[in-house]
């Protein structure tokens, strides 16, 4: 096996499938990338417990001398193509036991591992797809997985519910104490399906999607889902479980309704919660809103150990309804107002101690939702 092939296309590459790399392994030879050269390609694998990325190299750097296929470290791999200042290497497989890599004056040797031993990867694409443009795709992981559980007692909820009926697509994701929801209308005729895509896995593919702009492909398998974009397939596996039915929890009667400017609500909280003491439970900062008589807003907070912390904000228009105050978590308000595109944004309540929602005016498919604390 002989190839070789422009540095930076072998390193945008190797930065792809590297995310299929896994942390820690109880098998050795996931550790590596295996690597399959044809007369005028290459294919890059790589896979874990969780996930499976293959990206296809068809450029017009790549010369091959002789075709063939071998599984290389891939830390050690990535780290030497990174490093590499030449514009051009040249990969060579000697006995099938040793990578020679060249590039002007350097010269590395890397022991492969067999190629026999790397589990077979089926990439699951036989399904009528559903085809999303990257621009939505990764706006809904943006949006929604923030509010994923971070906690294994649940594992349902350490993923994001997609969720495909009447021509919607439902995107979902809570913790129990917030909800994220986004809703995409589709014109794709795709059979209705009720997934759950693990948290870190819409992670690494939001990396993946990140400089891309163009139409993606989603095949829903019964225990997999399979992105297909450009010349790379990203392959998770699903979360086992019924997730939550959510909608029962989301009010739907707001009898007090708050318009703000998204940044002067958002700095407001995150200077109050610089002395907001924490939550005994869940260890998130507390603050607390309160409507006036004269209808300006107060957001304080109360640490009887440091001190305390009070800011005025005038709403953008008339606040609707009666006066309210309650507490929630500082983090939960920030991380959510940080999810909307919109400069103005409404807070809805139900009442004080009924969850509240978060909408924006140029936000219109998407929702967020937080429980209160109770004021002691």
């Amino acid at each position: 096996m002989i190839f070789s092939i422009n540095q930076d296309v072998l390193l945008d590459t190797l930065n792809v499938v590297q995310r299929g790399l896994p942390v820690k392994t109880p098998l050795p030879i996931l550790n590596g990338i295996k690597l399959e050269v044809f007369e005028d390609k290459l294919i890059f694998t790589t896979s874990n417990t969780d996930i499976a990325i293959q990206t296809v190299v068809e450029d017009e750097s790549l010369e091959v001398t002789s075709p063939g296929r071998v599984v290389i470290p891939g830390k050690y791999l990535i780290d030497i193509v990174r490093k590499i200042a030449s514009s051009r290497i040249e990969l060579t497989l000697i006995e099938n036991k040793i990578l020679v890599i060249k590039a002007d004056r350097s010269e590395f040797k890397l022991h492969v591992m067999e190629v026999e031993d790397y589990p077979d990867v089926d990439f699951l694409d036989s399904v009528a797809p559903l085809t999303l443009d990257a621009k939505t795709l990764k706006a809904i992981i943006k949006e929604t997985n923030y509010a994923t559980s971070v906690y294994e007692k649940r594992p349902i909820l350490t993923g994001v519910n997609f969720k495909h009926e009447d021509e919607k697509l439902y995107c979902v994701a809570t913790d129990s104490y917030r909800l994220s929801q986004k809703v995409i209308e589709l014109s794709s005729e795709v059979d209705p399906f009720n997934i759950v895509i693990p948290n870190r896995s819409l992670d690494e593919l939001s990396r993946i999607l990140d400089s891309l702009n163009e139409d993606v492909q989603v095949f829903i398998n019964p225990n997999k889902v399979l992105f297909k974009f450009r010349n790379i397939m990203y392959q998770t596996r699903l979360l086992d479980g019924v997730y939550p039915d959510t909608l029962r929890i989301i009010p739907t009667e707001f009898p007090i309704v708050i318009k703000f400017n998204k940044e002067e609500l958002l700095k407001s909280v995150e200077r109050v919660s610089l002395l907001s003491p924490r939550d005994k439970e869940n260890n998130y900062n507390i603050i607390k809103l309160n409507v006036r008589p004269d209808y300006i807003v107060e957001i304080s907070s109360t640490n009887n150990e440091i001190g305390d912390a009070l800011e005025e904000i005038i709403p953008t228009d008339d606040v609707v309804g009666p006066m309210i105050k309650i507490a929630f978590s500082s983090k939960y308000l920030t991380e959510a107002l940080k999810a909307f595109t919109s400069n103005e944004i409404t807070l809805n309540f139900a009442g004080e101690i009924k969850p509240f929602v978060i909408k924006g005016d140029l936000d219109p498919d998407m929702l967020h939702l937080i429980l209160p604390v109770r004021i002691e």
